[in-house]
């Protein structure tokens, strides 16, 4: 008799919810065990351990860092995890900053697809067809692209992978390297530049935290700007990948084959959603200016009302709306449906980010950006700080994805722990930035890397995964240089 055990076609099916069980089990009974006058310590750490474990063997970034959340919630209090879930997604809905991304997200992804089937992507994707013969020339002039808009980097990630996807589609470039230097030029940039969405709300909350006298703050921000190695860092891998100069590493070599061998879009992705054999046609002038204008608008309008994006989007909007329906190339109707759709493409990476901010609530509430300060805080000295803080905060923005809502509860301990040492402002605000700068970049949840792989038409963790190489050899030029600067400076 044949005794051998076969495995049931659904067994495979019940190992994932098992594996959630016990690991629920297990926070719950970690936080049983907790007295409650003692701090959590280096438990406060697991939720964000579990979330990197899980992404990397799922790959799939919401369901991990909804394990994250409930995990936590359970080393809060594991007898209330559906109220605490309940008043924790409530509590970050209501927050203004998660409500302005979910509005500029979705009139972001409303007004690109106006543009998409409006013909005007299309016509200017041909135009620079006529003008780029090669490779290289094409990503380098996505890089240029993603140079030139600076203000936002959410408008980076989305506006400069629109545009480009049909050229870079044609040279058999994958969309994870569009989304790598598309992404690469977001964050890394928005840091450089005083006049973006970042520098204005580092400035304010710089004076807010007492690092400058009141008003200062921007004239703090521009001259930490040299001292923003990561950004400098990123923009000079990310040159170097374009020229050619710096070969494919690790998973970005395999995407790149598959794309060389006609396959530039990645298993599991659909092509765009419409066809591109029935936009409107217009002159090539016509439709170059139809896709301009509105960016014109845009820009404009968010630096008239003092770097909002939010304002600026809606004005763009309004703007492109009129311009296609008076050149009659889409009626009323289509042009709200392709608002109402651009919005719906945006809900994935809107639910990711969403989800980002509610894991940093729970690690605040768990105190895990305090304690890996405190814990590090008796080995620091002048000279060592400066990369001390770009690598911890790093650390903390990569587990969490909150490039800025960190900073709220890092600032009043970094800040007055620079100016008992006395070491530079302005070099510790660009370590502070740098670290902010690389999280968002690295981070497989950011919104820079949820809103890159969108536009780019890759997933999340196919492009995370091929972008980590470059990013973590930019953090490690970045900590050489914090270390040179550190000594050098005092």
């Amino acid at each position: 008799m044949n005794t051998t055990v076969m495995s049931l076609p659904g067994a495979t099916r019940w190992k994932p919810l098992l594996f959630c069980v016990l690991v629920a089990l297990g926070f719950g009974y970690i936080a049983l065990q907790k007295p409650d006058d003692e701090s959590y310590g280096a438990l406060s750490l697991l939720p964000s351990l579990l979330i990197l474990a899980t992404a990397v063997v799922s790959k799939r970034p919401l369901e991990s860092i909804f394990a994250g959340i409930v995990s936590g919630l359970l080393l809060l209090d594991p007898a209330n995890l559906v109220g605490g879930l309940a008043d924790l997604s409530l509590e970050v809905m209501m927050n203004e900053t998660i409500v302005w991304i979910v509005l500029v997200c979705g009139m972001m992804g409303g007004l690109i697809n106006m543009l998409e089937r409006g013909g005007s992507v299309l016509c200017f994707s041909e135009l620079l067809i006529r003008r780029l013969k090669n490779r290289r020339q094409t990503l380098l002039c996505t890089c240029a692209l993603g140079l030139l808009v600076f203000i936002d980097d959410y408008l980076n990630s989305l506006a400069v992978s629109a545009s480009m996807k049909n050229l870079t589609d044609r040279y058999r470039i994958s969309r994870e390297k569009l989304a790598y230097v598309v992404d690469s030029t977001a964050a890394p940039v928005c840091i450089l530049v005083p006049v973006s969405t970042w520098a204005v709300y580092f400035a304010a909350l710089l004076e807010e935290n007492h690092a400058v006298a009141s008003g200062g703050g921007m004239s703090l921000y521009i001259e930490a700007i040299p001292y923003m190695a990561y950004g400098w860092a990123a923009l000079l891998i990310v040159g170097l990948v374009v020229m050619g100069l710096l070969p494919d590493l690790g998973p970005m070599k395999a995407a790149e084959r598959r794309a060389r061998n006609g396959q530039p879009v990645p298993d599991g992705i659909a092509q765009d959603g419409f066809d591109t054999d029935k936009l409107p046609r217009t002159s090539a002038l016509r439709g170059l200016m139809n896709f301009l204008l509105p960016m014109a608008v845009l820009v404009a309008a968010s630096v008239w009302y003092e770097i909002d994006l939010l304002k600026g989007a809606l004005v763009a909007s309004l703007f492109t709306m009129v311009l296609y329906f008076w050149q009659r190339l889409l009626d009323f109707g289509q042009l709200v449906d392709a608002m109402l759709d651009g919005f719906k493409v945006m809900l994935y990476p809107i639910a990711v980010v969403a989800a980002g901010f509610m894991v940093k609530e729970i690690n605040d509430q768990l105190g895990m950006t305090p304690f890996i300060i405190d814990s590090v805080a008796p080995f620091l000295s002048r000279e060592m700080l400066p990369a001390m803080v770009f690598t911890l905060m790093a650390a903390v923005v990569f587990a969490t994805g909150s490039s800025w809502g960190v900073f709220v509860v890092s600032l009043p301990i970094v800040i007055p722990l620079a100016q008992s040492l006395e070491l530079s402002m302005p070099l510790t605000v660009g370590a502070l930035l740098s670290a902010s700068a690389f999280g968002s970049h690295a981070c497989f949840f950011s919104d820079s890397t949820v809103l890159s792989s969108q536009g780019s038409g890759c997933t999340t963790m196919g492009h995370a995964i091929t972008q980590l190489p470059y990013a973590l050899l930019g953090g490690a030029l970045a900590i050489l240089t914090f270390l040179v600067l550190g000594f050098a400076l005092n």
